[in-house]
């Protein structure tokens, strides 16, 4: 199934999983899955971690390219944030357990987490910058949670980063072996949540994230608009999507 819920044997933790050939790319039809798993989970009261994992290697290379081409884009994108609002509301705290590759809307989804759990394998970063876009949801969650400086180098450049880089930037939380990830977040769970309250998590949960949710409903509206009507209309985001398609460097005409 390309999304499935994993519930442990005492109900305390469930692995929200997602899947897609070839690196887990964000299609809609993933992402309406994720939204229908998280309306599932918003009724689990008694869990008191969410993890969001992927099958393979690799967490996820992004959104797919073709649904970011015009016409489609304005589908695509506001069902990708209305995902992201349904992550942070989610009733427990939640973690991205991430492998390999977690790029674009993928390293997006990992930052509405509440923390990152990486092997150490895992490199972070927001290439959109190369096909002529920009990441909306990076916009807003980056510099709340890395500082703008570390955002403004990881959104303007488009450079990925390692797990061990991100963790001295403080976003990560826990970096393992990559054969031994499973066994560090289950001993990390085992430490840090499971002798609390499922409800007191709960709570603390809704309180810790009111910040970031604020920022989400003030700013991803305004940035969601400059993206379809404004930044859509230029001849260079339409150009980074065929070129992307086509295999071959873009041509910028720079507007």
């Amino acid at each position: 199934m390309p999304v499935s819920i994993a519930y442990s044997e005492d109900g305390s933790r469930a692995a929200l999983r997602f899947a897609h050939p070839k690196g887990n790319i964000l299609t809609r039809e993933i992402m309406i899955g994720l939204r229908s798993a998280c309306e599932d989970l918003s009724r689990a009261g008694s869990v008191k971690l969410v993890t969001l994992t992927a099958e393979g290697p690799d967490f996820c290379f992004g959104a797919s390219v073709p649904e970011h081409a015009p016409g489609e884009i304005g589908a695509a994108l506001p069902e990708m944030h209305e995902l992201v609002r349904d992550l942070l509301v989610l009733p427990a705290p939640t973690a991205a357990v991430v492998r390999g590759r977690c790029l674009g809307g993928g390293f997006e989804l990992a930052l509405a987490c509440d923390f990152l759990m990486c092997a150490d394998d895992a490199v972070m970063g927001l290439p959109e910058i190369a096909l002529g876009v920009l990441p909306p949801v990076a916009s807003v969650l980056l510099p709340l949670k890395a500082g703008y400086a570390r955002a403004a180098r990881a959104v303007f450049t488009g450079t990925p980063r390692n797990a061990a880089e991100w963790v001295h930037e403080g976003l990560v939380t826990l970096v393992s072996p990559a054969g031994g990830l499973d066994a560090a977040v289950t001993g990390w769970f085992d430490r840090h949540l499971a002798p609390h309250s499922a409800a007191a998590l709960r709570h603390a949960s809704a309180a810790l994230r009111l910040d970031v949710h604020d920022a989400i409903e003030r700013l991803l509206p305004r940035i969601e608009r400059l993206y379809l009507n404004d930044l859509m209309s230029t001849d260079d985001a339409a150009e980074g999507v065929r070129a992307f398609m086509e295999k071959r460097p873009p041509r910028w005409k720079d507007r």
